[in-house]
């Protein structure tokens, strides 16, 4: 494994304070394959209430790398896989890729064991496709995760076939427990938004803590858009605030954020 710095600070101003926060990028083996991995890390001496950030589709450029930058910046310790490069997977892979779920396993054990990780159940952020992992990986492994905050995120296998696309929601959310909070505009794909819905009902139905946020005005990737509305800036903000104190809350942080 093989580990460099990258020359990235974040400053965040604060009405008291400005918070550096340093990216990092390194390596994972997982059956013979390098995968890369961004961590991202708050000012501070740690250790950090973890969190792992599951890209969507089309990849990771500087629109991720920012958002896990303004995680860290509130306090999260951020490991972020690309499950594509590595498999020399290109961007937008329609079909789900099966093998691509040890990879982000494997990123999941790597922050669990990061030394600058608190020892508790991880938050997970995930955009798009990257729930669909998440769903998969909390059905797997419950007790590791505390929390799931899905940014329009698929509900349903990519895999499945038309009917189940329509009217289900993938198996995987009848077996969770872990607490999710559901964000996406409400101009974003019919399909999405009635896949979002169907899950929020499925989960509430079982007593699974979960809530459903719906941005008015506010269309797909609503929160890095090149053209975002002024709504969408806002819808952003919004979503950024309430994915910090989703995590905070089911990772039962201190109210600074810090690790009990």
């Amino acid at each position: 494994m093989k580990r460099s710095v990258l020359a990235i600070l974040f400053v965040a101003a604060t009405a008291s304070q400005a918070l550096a926060v340093s990216v990092e990028q390194t390596t994972i083996r997982v059956a013979g394959i390098e995968i890369p991995v961004d961590i991202a890390v708050p000012a501070g001496t740690g250790p950090f209430p973890p969190v792992l950030f599951i890209h969507a589709k089309r990849g990771i450029d500087e629109n991720e790398r920012r958002h896990i930058t303004e995680l860290a910046a509130q306090g999260f310790l951020v490991v972020m896989p690309d499950w594509q490069t590595g498999r020399m997977i290109e961007r937008w892979p329609s079909e789900h890729q099966v093998e691509t779920e040890g990879d982000v396993e494997a990123a999941l054990d790597f922050l669990m064991q990061h030394p600058k990780a608190c020892k508790i159940p991880v938050g997970i952020v995930g955009q798009s496709r990257g729930p669909y992992y998440a769903i998969r990986l909390a059905a797997k492994r419950g007790k590791d995760i505390a929390a799931i905050a899905s940014y329009y995120g698929h509900m349903q296998n990519p895999n499945a076939p038309e009917p189940d696309q329509l009217f289900r929601v993938a198996p995987e959310i009848m077996q969770l427990t872990t607490p999710m909070l559901l964000l996406i505009g409400e101009q974003d794909f019919e399909l999405r938004r009635m896949s979002n819905g169907r899950a929020f009902y499925a989960l509430w139905e079982r007593g699974v803590p979960v809530e459903l946020q719906g941005y008015p005005l506010a269309r797909r990737a609503f929160d890095f858009r090149t053209d975002q509305t002024p709504e969408e800036k806002v819808a952003m903000r919004h979503a950024r605030q309430r994915v910090k104190e989703w995590l905070q809350r089911w990772m039962k942080t201190e109210k600074d954020g810090r690790c009990k």
